[in-house]
């Protein structure tokens, strides 16, 4: 199988170009589960300043033919507070596409799509959908609009009212790609297009994403941005490794003391703790 441009890179180099729109919106289709029809791109916070930033996140934020937000973000590498990040960004963008003086109604619809490259949170699948509902406390009921909500609002449910987030985990597929939504799932985690791929999308990622396309001045930008990606990975997880040793020896220095309280030997200690009679002796 031929290799393809990152998803990333694309992001930030190609397809924001409106010829290769069909990319996008042939994953937001895909994953979305209806005809999407990207109408123009908006600003957003894309290429960043940071050095670290500027290879470990990534965002566009388009706007499709309903006049709904949607917001894309890659994030390549650990962030603790994901989740609250997400919270902020949908939030945002509600605030910021209304104007002053208009009512409510004119709030825009917000999907969050969002593509990690890290294990966040605690879960077994690798696309999550959170949406919100609201459900009885007595009846087990979900709120449902009356008739002329429906109607005034061009919706069926509350839910479509309120943010969408997607989350894909694409780091934590590890399976032969079967559905479209898993062909998208195996190129954004390989850079691979599956053989026989069927998802809308993926027709232009092969016919303009392929690394031959490029300049050697763009090769070498984007072998570096690889490059990087690599290497802020790899701190992170010297700064964990470090981080969990630190936690070790602190616990058994803590440890240490708790014995020595307890009136045993620092031979005994230290064969308990696996600190030496020195430092024990200093505790």
């Amino acid at each position: 199988m031929e290799s393809y441009i990152r998803f990333d890179w694309a992001m930030k180099r190609l397809l924001r170009n409106k010829a290769n729109y069909a990319v996008l919106e042939g994953l937001l289709t895909t994953l979305l589960e209806e005809k999407v029809t990207i109408q123009k791109l908006l600003e957003s916070e894309s290429n960043q300043e940071d050095e670290f930033d500027k290879y470990n996140r990534v965002d566009m934020l388009a706007e499709n033919s309903k006049g709904e937000l949607v917001l894309i973000e890659i994030q390549n590498n650990n962030e603790y507070a994901y989740f609250q990040r997400m919270l902020f960004g949908a939030s945002k963008l509600v605030t910021e596409y209304i104007n002053r003086g208009q009512g409510y109604d004119k709030v825009r619809k917000v999907y969050s799509i969002n593509i990690v490259y890290f294990s966040l949170g605690h879960g077994k699948d690798f696309v999550y959908h959170g949406k919100t509902e609201f459900v009885g406390i007595h009846e087990g009921d979900v709120l449902e609009l009356s008739p002329f909500q429906k109607q005034t609002f061009k919706v069926d449910k509350v839910s479509q009212l309120y943010p969408e987030y997607y989350i894909l985990k694409v780091n934590d597929f590890n399976r032969v790609a079967k559905t479209p939504l898993e062909e998208w799932i195996y190129y954004l985690n390989t850079g691979n297009v599956p053989e026989n791929a069927t998802a809308p999308g993926l027709d232009a990622v092969k016919e303009r994403l392929k690394l031959d396309r490029m300049s050697r001045e763009e090769l070498n930008a984007y072998y570096k941005h690889l490059d990087n990606i690599v290497i802020l990975r790899d701190n992170i997880e010297t700064e964990r490794a470090e981080g969990r040793a630190e936690g070790r020896a602190e616990t058994q220095t803590a440890i240490a003391r708790n014995l020595k309280s307890l009136g045993m030997s620092n031979e005994q200690i230290a064969a308990a703790t696996g600190l030496t009679e020195e430092e024990i002796n200093k505790l």
